[in-house]
């Protein structure tokens, strides 16, 4: 089921909070963990099952790592081993395959495996709730309910942010809804509705445009205006979806973890890292580059476990060499910046009439890194980024311009992303008068009225992240 579907907005969600509201606190855990497996199960019920034996593994492994401390270690390994084989089979079985056959030149038939949405997302959440009970963090959970709550809970189950147990666990346990987070919930929840029906809907239309041709049959300022795109596309995708999933936390008594925090303004790949999918990086902070050392064991080291942690982070998001090498172009520049003390040098320059270059600099790359994200294969990716400087062979053949792949109404929403990606709105919830607050009580109505008409007209499309 899709935050963004009329299902959800005007059936479900309205069952859940009325059901909420009218049963006992001590049935609040049964509904949701009930409305969770059927939100997950709603279009392929059969995958529901993989997650129960997610959390079973999990809820059995933290127990006996808790239990039989002198063999916790092996436990733990054992624990995480399962989750990773489960996660590597639905995901990375057919990518496997298929560059065996490539490269051996041989021709393995093979079923298809269909990848479980989220799975990603639920199983680094399982994986942490383990680690940290090995850690000594938390203790286990002895209530199964609990643990498939934390790891089935339905406002960010499928795309995040991805919650550690020890930031969620007293919030199972007890929770108060209040009007303020209820109030200011509704008001997230229906910004990230708009961002992604309104904004990355339109831009998906613009991008899929270009992206659908070859590289040498649009002019080079097609390129940037499919680059820009996309990178507005994704971002209002992603965080349209964090925000709504932040928003129902609060509804439903919940507080989840800021996602993304105006990526596009950073003036490093280092702090872009910092604003951007805050808890997919934090997890790997946590649980892979400070356990390998992190920073403290010389630089030779460190430069190894930042490559390892954005190889790693390249594979997580999809098996695709463009996503692996997604991921090492990242890793590159952050090393580089490392190596450079790139730090120092911008807070050098931070108040010169330089300092936009760095701004630009990062802009740079996150875009050629998303150009190589979006693109199918490898030789397009890089004969799209050689079209950007007019560098494709057949220039004469190129045949669409502009005016072929953007409408007025996907222009004035290309401005108007650009302008909601950086903090020009970022209090305009925060109202202190009364009429202030009547102007974004209106403006939240139009936006959900818009959001709907366009969800009910059937021309949203799925979470780009959900296939991640």
């Amino acid at each position: 089921m899709l935050f963004s579907s009329m299902t959800f907005l005007y059936v479900f969600l309205p069952v859940v909070l009325l059901l909420i509201l009218l049963l006992d606190k001590k049935f609040h855990n049964i509904i949701l963990l009930i409305a969770s497996f059927i939100f997950y199960a709603w279009g392929e019920p059969k995958y529901a099952l993989i997650m129960m034996l997610t959390i079973l593994i999990n809820y059995i492994g933290a127990i006996f790592i808790a239990k039989f401390q002198k063999f916790s270690k092996c436990f733990l390994w054992i624990t995480v081993l399962l989750n990773l084989c489960i996660l590597g089979y639905f995901k990375y079985f057919n990518f496997v395959v298929e560059n065996i056959n490539s490269i051996c030149h041989a021709n393995f038939n093979f079923i298809n495996v269909v990848m479980p949405i989220g799975i990603s997302f639920y199983t680094f959440q399982a994986l942490s709730y383990v680690i940290d009970v090995y850690r000594k963090e938390c203790r286990a959970q002895y209530n199964l309910l609990k643990v498939a709550l934390y790891i089935c809970l339905f406002p960010q189950l499928v795309a995040g942010p991805i919650i550690k147990y020890h930031d969620i666990s007293e919030q199972i346990d007890s929770r108060e809804i209040d009007i303020e987070k209820v109030r200011y919930g509704v008001k997230r929840f229906i910004f990230g509705l708009a961002k992604k029906v309104l904004i990355a809907n339109t831009m998906a239309s613009l991008v899929d445009k270009i992206f659908a041709q070859n590289p040498d049959s649009f002019i080079p300022i097609v390129g940037w205006l499919g680059a820009l795109g996309y990178s507005m596309q994704i971002y209002f995708d992603f965080s349209g979806y964090s925000d709504m999933a932040i928003g129902l936390g609060l509804i439903l008594g919940f507080r989840f973890m800021e996602n993304f925090n105006y990526p596009y303004i950073s003036k490093s790949v280092s702090e872009f890292w910092r604003r951007w999918h805050i808890s997919l990086s934090t997890w790997f902070k946590q649980y892979v580059y400070i356990p390998m050392g992190g920073n403290k064991e010389g630089i030779i080291k460190t430069v190894r476990n930042l490559g390892f942690v954005f190889l790693l982070t390249g594979i997580w998001h999809g098996a695709s060499w463009t996503f692996v090498v997604w991921g090492l172009w990242h890793g590159f520049f952050i090393i580089l910046e490392k190596l450079l003390k790139f730090k120092e040098l911008e807070n050098k320059h931070e108040h010169s009439r330089y300092s936009f270059l760095f701004n630009l600099y990062c802009l740079l790359v996150v875009m050629f890194g998303w150009i190589i994200f979006r693109s199918d294969n490898l030789e397009y990716a890089f004969s799209y980024i050689l079209n950007l400087f007019g560098l494709v062979s057949d220039s004469e053949e190129m045949v669409f311009s502009m005016h072929y792949f953007i409408s007025s109404v996907e222009f004035i929403t290309l401005i108007i992303a650009i302008v909601c990606s950086i903090p020009f709105f970022k209090n305009i919830t925060n109202q202190k008068t009364i009429w202030g607050h009547i102007a974004v009580n209106v403006w939240l109505l139009i936006l959900l009225i818009l959001s709907s008409a366009s969800i009910a007209s059937g021309t949203y499309n799925p979470f780009i992240y959900f296939r991640f």
